[in-house]
């Protein structure tokens, strides 16, 4: 069977989910994305152009027979901020997914966690697939899972940072903690082994953008990132061997012929 990523009832075939931000242009964001062989693609619905459509936009070089949109509420900082956008990418015909973003702090783009739980409490309610970026909390996943989240999006380290997993021991108890939604882990990578990390932990996909916009070649890393989450997902469903302190002998004289 085809070792998809469901979310909501929905099926992708890749695990990695990318961005459309920061690109040195709207041409190099379609190359990457054809490169990444991602199926899901975010859009920032307050950054992007929705009603005029005389002018150019990013949704013009984005192929919807081949790339599923997930608006995200970037940039809103309450709770009513982020429903309203949300429900603005619904009415425009984007999509009644959202990935939910609630800032509580401007330096760090740390989620306001209270109004998190608040605005998906209030779109799970209006029929809205909900995917949350939040912190590593195991608490506050409950949460908003209980609140209606399709899937739970933990930080690996600060937005846009590039600073890879830095908080492994908190991503393993949520894996282990949290069955009943999809895990995506939601900011921080910054290079392909990154994202084997993060899949190799049993995370069930990875979102990025900066990693793959801001590197100096970006179509390569694109592939890059392809490839690491396969072979992160394929290490996790092999079962790596235990650690040990003392070395084991590769070719033992008993046991094994």
């Amino acid at each position: 069977m085809a070792d998809t990523l469901k979310i909501a009832g929905r099926e992708f075939g890749s695990r990695l989910i990318v961005g459309t931000g920061k690109y040195r242009s709207f041409q190099e964001m379609a190359r990457c994305h054809a490169a990444s062989g991602a199926e899901m693609v975010t859009v920032a619905v307050r950054r992007v152009n929705l009603t005029d459509r005389t002018k150019e936009s990013l949704l013009d070089y984005i192929d919807r027979s081949k790339l599923f949109i997930l608006p995200n509420t970037a940039g809103c900082y309450t709770a009513d901020e982020a429903v309203r956008t949300a429900r603005l990418a619904r009415e425009v015909g984007l999509s009644n997914w959202i990935k939910l973003e609630v800032i509580g702090d401007q330096k760090t783009l740390f989620p306001d966690n209270q109004g998190l739980i608040e605005a998906t409490r209030t779109l799970a309610g209006e029929d809205f697939v909900v995917l949350p970026y939040t912190n590593d909390d195991l608490v506050n996943a409950r949460k908003l899972i209980e609140a209606g989240a399709a899937a739970v999006m933990p930080l690996a380290a600060p937005i846009g940072s590039g600073m890879g997993v830095q908080n492994t021991a908190n991503l393993r108890i949520l894996r282990e903690m949290i069955t009943e939604v999809p895990l995506i882990v939601d900011a921080g990578v910054g290079t392909a082994s990154d994202a084997a990390i993060a899949m190799e932990l049993g995370f069930d996909g990875v979102l990025m953008n900066t990693a793959i916009a801001g590197a100096e070649d970006s179509e390569k890393m694109a592939l890059a990132m392809k490839l690491a989450i396969e072979a992160g997902r394929l290490a996790y469903l092999a079962g790596r061997i235990p650690k040990k302190l003392y070395a084991t002998a590769s070719s033992p004289l008993e046991g094994r012929i």
